[in-house]
């Protein structure tokens, strides 16, 4: 009886895992063919130098003076006239504050916050708040101070939002390069597989993340939840808005998968910043205030933990294969799918990606013990 019990679990977990697998690789297949449609019906009144709705550009800055110079750049360069850049000078100690009173002297439309104090609980939220109040625009564009894109960046993000059903709109992000081995390639390879997960899961309707430096909202959609002021605290403040948007609304959240809307960000030093960042969004998952988001990616990153967890047993336990199986089919279906959309802005890498596709689900693990076990990253190491 017991050995039957066991069969079946093995059984339907391997169907269970790799069925919820299929059914994110139909919804990334949904939201890719949403997103052509959009771009198939751009209109003359998306041509370089036309526009009239103004997109205010929200940046929080927290000592990114090392790191800033090609955000600036790209903010400069952007070919959509109507617009603004609100920035929140988060308590730096460094250079932050004179390269922004620079930039400021060279472009019209460009307000300074800066902040003195800052309660938290989440820094970067509530240094978000400020710049939200203090934007003007229809559109409110938000990215972050690592941050690099084309000209065309702002045009593109805002041309999903025409559609009145339409509340936000996250756009994909991805990791430069930051040298050779193993480290940089994985930051690569890790970041492209997130926003295809969050891409699949918004293709079903089912959007409960969000890539904050790379995200886009109608004012009309902030007031009708209450303002931002209403996102409850959360480690990942830009999926808490976006779950907040799904709840409330009612409105459709997009995922953009057309390559002219991308943003890259600088890679992460070493792993323990790395182990930070990224530990941060997992927990954002595990404990989000959103039932719907927290119960799908708990459910989602428990699986994958259980088969990894099952895969040193195997050889003294064999009918557990089915476990291990299942989280490495489907991993490497991701895989092929990350570099079939994404592989413009990934590494060339070759055979290389097969480890990626056995490290990811290791990792995914990792993180969701720390998360389990209570360990809590803040937005910057210099926080207090």
């Amino acid at each position: 009886m017991m050995y039957e019990w066991y069969t079946i679990f093995c059984g339907a977990f391997f169907a269970v895992f790799t069925g919820v697998h299929a059914a994110l690789m139909a919804g990334l297949f949904l939201e890719a063919r949403r997103d052509r449609r959009t771009l198939r019906r751009r209109g003359t009144a998306d041509s370089p130098g036309g526009g009239s709705v103004l997109v205010s550009v929200v940046v929080p800055f927290r000592n990114e003076q090392r790191r800033m110079g090609a955000l600036l750049a790209a903010l400069s360069a952007q070919d959509y006239p109507e617009r603004e850049f609100i920035f929140i000078n988060d308590r730096s100690g460094d250079g932050t504050g004179k390269m922004l009173e620079a930039f400021a002297k060279k472009e019209a439309r460009v307000s300074i916050i800066t902040l003195k104090e800052n309660p938290g609980p989440n820094h970067k939220q509530f240094a978000l708040g400020q710049g939200i109040q203090a934007a003007r625009g229809e559109l409110i564009l938000f990215t972050d101070g690592d941050c690099e894109f084309g000209p065309g960046w702002i045009r593109a993000m805002k041309t999903r939002m025409e559609d009145s059903r339409t509340g936000a709109a996250i756009g994909p992000v991805f990791k430069k390069p930051g040298g050779p081995g193993f480290f940089f390639l994985y930051q690569c390879f890790d970041h492209a597989v997130r926003y295809l997960y969050l891409a699949a899961s918004t293709g079903l309707g089912a959007a409960g993340g969000g890539f904050g430096n790379n995200l886009i909202v109608k004012r009309e959609t902030l007031d009708a939840i209450g303002g931002y002021e209403s996102v409850p605290p959360s480690p990942t403040e830009d999926a808490a808005l976006v779950s907040r948007i799904r709840e409330v609304t009612g409105r459709g959240i997009r995922s953009i998968c057309g390559t002219d809307a991308a943003v890259t960000t600088a890679p992460e030093p070493g792993w323990q910043a790395f182990v930070d960042q990224t530990l941060r969004w997992n927990n954002g998952g595990l404990f989000s205030p959103d039932i719907t988001t927290r119960c799908s990616f708990t459910f989602l990153v428990i699986t994958i933990s259980m088969g990894m967890l099952a895969l040193p047993v195997v050889p003294f336990l064999p009918r557990l294969w089915p476990l291990p199986a299942a989280v490495l089919l489907s991993m490497s279906a991701n895989t092929i799918a990350t570099l079939l959309l994404f592989g413009a802005f990934l590494p060339k890498a070759g055979a290389a990606y097969i480890i990626q596709t056995i490290f990811t689900p290791l990792y995914f693990t990792f993180l969701t013990i720390l998360g389990l076990l209570g360990f809590k990253p803040a937005w910057k190491s210099s926080d207090t």
